[in-house]
């Protein structure tokens, strides 16, 4: 109930103060583990991604801001959960893997912080991980102009992607680099289509 009213008093705000459009909502699978995966420009993003689509986010978020009085509590009871930066923090792999195995979606910015540049940057490899050892869908997710407090804030959904080929065996880094390529390949392909419209 939280989730869902707080999802509706922020769609009015994008609406008014970003006048915000978002493209491909449709292809969100309606049922089923699936792995969001977004660009990362500002504080915005979350918020942004979250109101795109009709299902539940469980953002992974650094854990620093769950250590904020008041935001820490309130991003909690959206359904966010923290991770560690500075190598891999097991307990946020756990319940990665757990949100995607219940059916629900999960939602993470590969890039790990955000753009200065509004550009792309080098991702870690978790959501590559995440997408071969859960074998669930990854939909790929461009967000565009979200930085500041004014501006139109455009949404890109791309469709959903599955990597069949990698899945049922024993996965090397290379695999995960691969992955992550093609991953922030589509995302960068979204943002350029999405700069076009």
């Amino acid at each position: 109930m939280f989730y869902r009213l707080a999802r509706v008093l922020c769609r009015l705000i994008l609406l008014v103060l970003r006048r915000w459009t978002v493209c491909g909502a449709e292809n969100l699978p309606r049922t089923g583990g699936v792995l969001v995966i977004s660009n990362h420009q500002s504080y915005w993003d979350p918020v942004v991604v979250g109101c795109a689509l009709d299902r539940q986010v469980h953002f992974m978020a650094k854990g620093q801001l769950f250590r904020i009085p008041v935001l820490g509590p309130v991003i909690r009871a959206l359904g966010a959960f923290p991770v560690e930066r500075g190598g891999g923090d097991r307990p946020a792999v756990r319940t990665s893997l757990q949100i995607l195995a219940r059916g629900l979606v999960l939602g993470i910015f590969p890039e790990g912080t955000r753009s200065r540049s509004g550009g792309l940057i080098e991702p870690h490899l978790g959501a590559a991980m995440l997408a071969l050892r859960a074998k669930v869908p990854v939909l790929p997710v461009a967000v565009i102009n979200t930085r500041g407090i004014w501006g139109k804030v455009t949404v890109h959904i791309g469709k959903p992607l599955e990597f069949p080929a990698f899945y049922g065996r024993r996965h090397t880094r290379e695999d995960y680099r691969t992955v992550s390529r093609m991953l922030m390949g589509e995302i960068a392909s979204l943002m350029d289509s999405a700069q076009e419209r």
